[in-house]
């Protein structure tokens, strides 16, 4: 798909009153979520490679696709904290830091608990929910998709 074409859809979704767009053409699929997320736009690997934003899930698909997260959050109990973002994860705010969260440690609602690197930028993402840290779902600098699990808070 043209990247001019995606970005005039982009800008529809973002100044219409729509919240979804979904458009196939041949094998093509592109989904663009208008979402109110933290920090930098969460997009894809077709968005990211053409160096698209603006506050919207654009999210490309193969035939028969299904979100990632799906299977993984059957198997955990207690909240699962899932990225607002396509980024790399990190637990601590540098190399040589402490984690922000390490399994059994208490945490607040609105602590923050990692950064998603996401075109550059660095989104500190806060707990949604107070516990304790059961579990850390994502190696420290290991790509996270939209939606991903990071965190199982009990």
């Amino acid at each position: 798909m043209d990247l001019r074409k995606l970005k005039k859809l982009i800008d529809l979704v973002e100044e219409s009153g729509i919240s979804e767009l979904e458009i196939t053409e041949g094998e093509e699929k592109v989904k663009i979520v208008k979402g109110g997320l933290v920090g930098a736009a969460p997009v894809t690997q077709v968005a990211a490679a053409h160096g698209l934003s603006g506050g919207i899930d654009t999210r490309a698909l193969g035939p028969g696709e299904a979100s990632p997260a799906a299977p993984a959050e059957a198997a955990h109990e207690g909240h699962v904290l899932k990225s607002p973002m396509v980024g790399t994860f990190y637990r601590a705010p540098s190399p040589d830091a402490a984690p922000f969260a390490e399994v059994g440690q208490t945490v607040k609602e609105g602590q923050t608990i990692c950064i998603i690197e996401a075109m550059k930028l660095m989104n500190e993402i806060e707990a949604d929910a107070s516990g304790v840290i059961k579990a850390v779902l994502v190696e420290n600098g290991q790509p996270v998709e939209y939606g991903q699990p990071l965190f199982v808070i009990g």
